[in-house]
């Protein structure tokens, strides 16, 4: 009777972790890596061929939380009412003259700094630990198609886990794992001048074990685009921007049961989140000389599910070296 009681006890045990664990998660998931609103109108567009240098600067501020019903989560108690991400990264892209495959071949990287992580279960609401290195971005393959009415653009990313990244600190910079993203996106021409255009890019991310644990964030797909209008032969353009994302695969750890036992559990709820707003792109340059094009990206989300709902600053100034001639 001893023993049978026990084995009740430890099959009961085993049955409400594995009723908690969902619940637990219900509310906000594992997040990846892309920042969402790092590109707009003409997404689907590699830069013409040179080397460029750009500062990019990107805000996230929220003080919603949605659940899988989307009804707003209340914030714990003791806890900032508002969570705000900044970042600034530096970033160095070099578009050549080789083709592979008929584009243009390029390569960049960029080197992030950030105050917080926004991820499950602490979004970034931990005690204030101030600005350091992220998790850096590097582009090793980019290519590029230009023709006559829509360009095409491909390659691969990958995020390197240089961040700050403990297990279950409240502290994280990083995401404490690596990332693969392939991508693909396309702007389409309206008009032989190219000076409307509608465009989509998409990246899928794969991604490693998170550092000192065998928990691994699901697959996520993400949209990028946007519509604009060109003007003074593409130093101007004005439109509207947009990002969606969607995870599309459960996260998944392994939680070890009374008496040593393992079991895979898989976390359900999958987030998504949709963001829309103005774009606007502003050329620095005297009558002879272009020295740099400054973008301006405001996103207001909407639409969240399993994850924070809120606002998104993405300013981006990119200098070509040399200067060029107009």
């Amino acid at each position: 009777m001893h023993r049978e009681l026990k084995q009740n006890l430890k099959w009961l045990g085993t049955a409400c972790v594995l009723l908690l664990l969902p619940a637990v998660n219900a509310y906000a998931q594992l997040g990846g890596s892309h920042s969402l609103g790092d590109f707009g109108v003409q997404s689907g567009t590699q830069p013409t061929p040179g080397f460029y240098a750009a500062l990019f600067y990107l805000h996230y501020g929220t003080d919603t939380i949605k659940d899988k019903d989307g009804n707003e989560v209340s914030i714990s108690p003791g806890t900032p009412s508002s969570i705000g991400v900044n970042a600034i990264s530096p970033i160095l892209w070099w578009v050549t003259d080789k083709k592979l495959f008929g584009a243009n071949y390029g390569a960049f990287v960029t080197l992030p700094f950030a105050n917080a992580s926004l991820e499950a279960p602490f979004f970034g609401l931990g005690e204030t630990v101030g600005t350091s290195f992220a998790d850096m971005l590097v582009r090793p393959l980019d290519l590029g198609w230009h023709h006559d009415r829509y360009d095409i653009s491909t390659g691969l990313e990958v995020y390197v886990p240089t961040g700050k990244y403990e297990a279950g600190g409240s502290e994280n910079i990083g995401k404490g794992m690596w990332t693969w993203e392939p991508f693909l996106g396309m702007t389409y021409f309206f008009d032989e001048k190219k000076s409307l255009s509608l465009a989509t890019t998409a990246y899928w991310e794969i991604h490693g074990t998170k550092k000192d644990t065998d928990t691994k964030v699901g697959q996520i797909l993400t949209l990028e685009g946007g519509l604009g209008k060109s003007y003074l032969d593409g130093g101007l353009i004005i439109g509207a921007a947009y990002y969606a994302q969607w995870k599309l695969t459960d996260d998944q750890s392994t939680v070890t049961l009374p008496g040593g036992s393992v079991v895979d559990v898989e976390f359900p709820n999958k987030h998504r989140v949709y963001g829309f707003g103005p774009d606007i792109t502003l050329p620095l340059a005297t009558k002879s000389t272009l020295y740099a094009l400054v973008n301006i990206r405001y996103f207001w989300e909407t639409g969240a599910r399993v994850r924070s709902e809120g606002e998104t600053l993405a300013v981006t100034a990119t200098f070509p070296i040399p200067s060029i001639k107009l």
